[in-house]
């Protein structure tokens, strides 16, 4: 890649990046491919995350969140400014994202407003799937920002293991 791409950390990526190593085939398989995409992240990619995910990565055991705080800190920070909190109630009233989990939209908007070209995440639920990121992707185009497109660190992985 000659141009970098800056890329939004969702937090679910830096769980399985600091993550222990866990038995369970699926959760295992997630963690060797963050870790193969963090590899790439300086070298190709400019990563960002947000204040969101700084304050996300930070919650639960004391040890494990030091280690996500650790991962991000050399990162830019995007703010959560008002434009992004319009479009985030934006993402919700489409219905892009359920209402009961109104951090989700707000992820995605503060990268769409911060002018991400990627939002990386493990979550399927509610922000990788083809039926969400249809009206994700409708709202946000609506509120006149470009969507970032929203994958999962096996995205930039090609064929590496």
């Amino acid at each position: 890649m000659s141009m970098k791409y800056k890329v939004y950390i969702e937090t679910s990526v830096l769980s399985y990046y600091a993550g222990r190593a866990s038995r369970d085939v699926v959760i295992a398989g997630h963690q060797q491919s963050t870790q193969a995409f963090w590899k790439l992240l300086h070298r190709e990619l400019m990563p960002h995350v947000s204040a969101l995910v700084v304050k996300e990565a930070g919650q639960g055991d004391a040890e494990m969140a030091r280690r996500r705080l650790d991962a991000i800190a050399p990162f830019p920070v995007l703010a959560t400014i008002p434009e992004a909190e319009k479009l985030a109630a934006d993402i919700l009233t489409g219905r892009g994202i359920p209402t009961e989990f109104p951090e989700d939209a707000l992820h995605i908007a503060i990268a769409a407003v911060g002018g991400m070209e990627f939002i990386v995440t493990w979550n399927f639920a509610h922000m990788n799937n083809p039926f969400t990121k249809m009206m994700i992707r409708q709202a946000v185009e609506n509120a006149g920002f470009e969507c970032p497109e929203i994958v999962s660190p096996d995205a930039f992985l090609g064929d590496a293991p």
